[in-house]
């Protein structure tokens, strides 16, 4: 038996971004633009113009070969649009490669989007079932494992509840029990854990890890570098849906985010590596110790801050807005979403700015990276979402004059905080001792 799980030589998937759609009609319709189509694009030729209609078109995948063998843990990464997701769909067989082939060994469980294969008029019970099936399962098995899934879910109280009344938390947390449960070969996982909470994820990664382990393979898609580094062995990273680079997991990471502090060096405006309908985009961003002087990048704890985002739109438009902070290996750290903060400004069209004030910085010593999303108010919809607008450093204080300042070995953020006791050189008076 071979000891190959995923074989993949010259795959290569396009997309048509424009032109018109086509339209369904019967088959009188269509024999006649069968017979004369051809004819019609020799006349065109024949007076110089275009044969037909053109439509743009979109290499997702462009040319990828590898081999994953089985047992190993794949972490896919690379940037927003660079093929990921577009990767583990072929796979899955959701959509079929323009050009190349994917050879899969062994029976595969996918979760790819929140709820794939679920439908919302049935109640959890019953999606385990039907996910099962569509996953290739027997019923025996399923019934086998029922228990361990709903369990790993934590949803028995709403077991017997339709699904379309879950939140998305609960949608992921049944359908990555279902993938993860139902005995896969090969396990393809995108970044839709990101929507569960940190516990969730960390028993995530371990039934992950845990899943490798058994000798089964794991594809991994994600953002998050420690993840990756915590749970693979291997990466690959793609750019622009080619292989860019492939090798050791830690190798590729590496790579990964030397490509990100390239991308930094582009001025915002300019950037590609960015999702949404672009309706509000993010042109520019500083970080500063006065929203009126010159950007900063290094800071010590309890420095005051702020953030000033450029954002251009299109229209006037309610939005909130997201800066998240992480650290080297694209950890998170922290998320300020003005949307908990009650602050939905209204936008008009052109470049406006937007502050945020941080008037103690909580961060410890080391590197740390922003981030930033924009959303429409009304339906939530990402205008702009993009990676690494600005990054600073933070170096080590004695914030309580102990001469022993908090650096990167106690964490990463500092909380306030007093030690309290007995005071020795009082004897057996009571007295408090505080380290403010």
């Amino acid at each position: 038996m071979s000891d190959v799980a995923i074989h993949v030589e010259n795959l290569g998937k396009q997309y048509s971004i424009g032109g018109p759609q086509a339209r369904y009609g019967m088959l009188r319709e269509w024999l006649p633009e069968l017979v004369l189509s051809p004819f019609r694009r020799l006349a065109a030729v024949a007076r110089g113009q275009a044969s037909v209609i053109s439509k743009d078109t979109i290499w997702a995948l462009q040319d990828i070969s590898f081999q994953v063998k089985r047992g190993q843990a794949i972490g896919i990464i690379g940037h927003n649009g660079a093929g990921k997701s577009t990767l583990l769909k072929v796979l899955s067989r959701i959509t079929e490669p323009t050009r190349g082939y994917a050879e899969i060994y062994g029976r595969v469980g996918s979760l790819l989007e929140i709820g794939t294969g679920f439908h919302p008029e049935l109640t959890g019970r019953e999606n385990i079932y039907l996910n099962g099936a569509i996953l290739g399962m027997r019923r025996a098995e399923i019934e086998r494992r029922f228990d361990e899934m709903v369990d790993f879910a934590e949803i028995d109280k709403f077991l017997d509840t339709p699904v379309k009344h879950y939140s998305s938390g609960m949608y992921v947390r049944l359908a990555f029990a279902v993938a993860a449960h139902l005995e896969p070969e090969i396990l393809l996982v995108d970044e839709v854990l990101a929507v569960g909470d940190i516990a969730f994820q960390k028993k995530c990664l371990g039934r992950m890890s845990a899943v490798a382990k058994e000798g089964r393979t794991v594809l991994f898609v994600s953002h998050n570098m420690a993840a990756v580094l915590n749970l693979c062995d291997s990466g690959i990273l793609l750019k622009k849906g080619a292989v860019s680079c492939a090798g050791k997991a830690s190798d590729v990471v590496q790579e990964y985010l030397a490509t990100v502090d390239r991308w930094a060096a582009t001025p915002l405006r300019d950037r590609t590596d960015r999702n949404g309908n672009g309706l509000v985009k993010v042109v520019g961003c500083k970080m500063c110790a006065d929203p009126s002087g010159e950007p900063g990048t290094d800071y010590m704890l309890g420095d005051e801050a702020y953030i000033v985002l450029t954002v251009h739109a299109l229209e006037a438009a309610s939005i909130f807005v997201g800066v998240q902070v992480k650290d080297a290996w694209g950890q998170l750290v922290f998320a300020f979403n003005s949307r908990e903060s009650g602050y939905a400004p209204t936008v008009e069209p052109g470049e406006s700015s937007l502050v945020l004030h941080i008037p103690h910085l909580p961060f410890l010593e080391g590197r740390y990276k922003l981030d930033a999303t924009v959303n429409l108010v009304r339906d939530l919809v990402v205008c702009d979402a993009i990676e690494q607008v600005s990054s600073f450093i933070m170096h080590p204080k004695d914030i309580y004059g102990s001469s022993a300042p908090f650096t990167s070995y106690h964490g990463v953020v500092f909380v306030e905080h007093q030690w309290l006791g007995r005071d020795p050189a009082r004897g057996a008076q009571d007295t408090w001792i505080s380290s403010a």
